[in-house]
């Protein structure tokens, strides 16, 4: 990471001389830059970017930066953090800010949710048949009913839990 924060320093001062030469981080150089943030990246994990944040500055800001040059102690806050802001584009304290992102998340996995749910819901009423009739709770008496009138598995099965005498289930 030292490396990579000389380098771009050495490519910014002109050091080598070239123009031609890709920085690390940054993308080709082209006649089509897009002012005033052309290779601006920054992050946290790497808080030097290789060009500063704002380029192309106004007069405002250029008498500023002549104003940098001299004593500090003559600079108001406001006009340090006017500087700041001419270098960087947030502060650590804005990089590491919670967003509000994860509304957008839940949002859409919300929404994705109620539509499968009413797509469920659609094919469950007009695409998928009607249940069967041995489904219903009348067809399963009948059913045990007739198990238990056949006297099927009497020794482990329906029929050996069943009190033929009083008609009831054993307890």
């Amino acid at each position: 990471m030292l490396s990579r924060a000389a380098w771009s320093l050495a490519l910014r001062r002109g050091g080598l001389g070239t123009l031609g030469i890709h920085s690390l981080g940054g993308s080709a150089p082209s006649d089509r830059k897009m002012p005033p943030y052309t290779n601006y990246f920054a992050q946290r994990s790497y808080p030097m970017p290789d060009e500063p944040f704002c380029t192309e500055l106004n007069a405002e800001q250029r008498a500023l930066k002549e104003k940098e040059k001299g004593s500090w102690t003559l600079l108001s806050d406001a006009e340090k953090v006017a500087l700041y802001r001419l270098q960087f584009h947030e502060t650590f304290a804005e990089m590491n800010r919670r967003s509000n992102e994860w509304k957008t998340v839940m949002g859409c996995v919300f929404f994705f949710l109620g539509f499968a749910a009413l797509l469920i819901w659609w094919q469950r009423v007009y695409m998928f048949p009607e249940k069967p009739i041995t489904l219903t709770d009348e067809w399963k008496a009948q059913q045990l009913q007739r198990i238990l009138d056949m006297k099927a598995n009497p020794v482990q099965g329906l029929a050996s839990r069943w009190d033929y005498e009083k008609k009831q289930w054993k307890k």
